[in-house]
């Protein structure tokens, strides 16, 4: 597979057929062969692309979306980039309710991009009416002629992956994958990639990223949510405070769960090792992949394929900042 050189239609056409690349430098002491598939290779620099694509072609050819309809989302920032910026090929209006502990980079961002945006304390309840999940509720009702994108909630969002990411590596494997490592967050990208995995190979395993401070470990493991999981953490798009239906845990076969610091020094590591400018999540799935690795996952027969959800760029006042890190108590 190589990705489109012909001339398209729009930005729009180059969503998806993202790149798989060989890990070297960050995998020398693993077992087996590692590969990170590439998703800031996406015009929105993100795999929210993809979904926020599918969603939106979905509802234009129901009718829900019509001329000067109005895009409301709950987002960390990426899946808000991609729905501004597809509400400006399309001629939307786009309304952002944005969790404040996105990076001030993706929040300025969606101003650019021409989302009207709204920030949300994070560490309250989901049903907090400041919580964004409120807030994109709230401003949905209020708003005319308005579409909640919802996707947390929205099978479309496994449906994308399912159609688009699965298929994709499997053919850049050959076939061959063993194990796929995904950051777990609205669940999209996990259950959809890893279902239709599963489906070609039952053998392959699936593995999730979750945050120390989040419920969704605990919940795969024992079916019930116990907030006293909850807790305050960095890391923006892993993870949760409730249970997104846009997960099917059951394709998901283990969870480990990262540390903010260790997800900050993997994400520079990935940099420093294969000169890849990756986002803080990224960082997450690499250092999810050492745990299984330090627990016995993977074997000199191993094809472990790595998702990096996005770029670095969105993360220059966070984990690519001195201060911030100091801050943290990182340094």
């Amino acid at each position: 597979m190589t990705r489109n050189q012909n001339i398209v239609d729009s930005i729009l056409n180059l969503v998806g057929e993202t790149p798989l690349v060989k890990l070297n430098r960050v995998a020398k002491h693993f077992k087996g062969s590692y590969f990170a598939k590439l998703e800031a290779f996406n015009p929105g620099l993100s795999q929210k692309d993809r979904i926020a694509l599918h969603i939106i072609e979905n509802a234009e050819k129901k009718g829900i979306i019509k001329k000067n309809s109005t895009i409301v989302e709950t987002t960390s920032g990426n899946t808000g980039y991609s729905l501004a910026m597809i509400s400006l090929v399309k001629g939307y209006k786009c309304i952002l309710a944005v969790s404040d502990k996105s990076s001030q980079d993706k929040i300025d961002l969606l101003k650019t991009m021409g989302a009207e945006v709204h920030v949300c304390p994070a560490n309250v309840p989901a049903d907090d009416s400041r919580s964004y999940y409120e807030v994109a509720k709230r401003i949905h009702k209020e708003t005319k002629n308005s579409v909640y994108i919802n996707q947390y909630f929205n099978e479309l969002n496994i449906d994308a992956h399912y159609k688009t990411t699965g298929p994709e590596i499997w053919q850049q494997t050959q076939g061959k994958i063993t194990h796929l490592v995904v950051a777990s967050g609205t669940g999209g990208t996990i259950s959809g990639t890893g279902r239709y995995l599963k489906e070609q190979n039952p053998d392959i395993k699936i593995l999730g990223v979750d945050a120390v401070g989040s419920v969704l470990k605990k919940y795969h493991e024992t079916g019930k949510l116990d907030m006293n999981e909850v807790s305050p953490y960095k890391i923006e798009g892993l993870g949760k405070n409730l249970i997104p239906t846009a997960t099917d845990f059951s394709v998901i076969d283990e969870y480990q769960k990262v540390t903010d610091k260790d997800a900050a020094f993997a994400s520079k590591e990935i940099l420093n090792k294969e000169g890849i400018f990756c986002g803080y999540t990224c960082g997450a799935v690499l250092q999810a992949t050492k745990q299984y690795n330090d627990l016995g996952y993977f074997n000199d027969n191993s094809f472990v394929v790595l998702v990096f959800p996005d770029h670095g760029s969105r993360y220059m006042n966070k984990i690519y900042s001195d201060s911030w890190m100091k801050e943290q108590g990182f340094v």
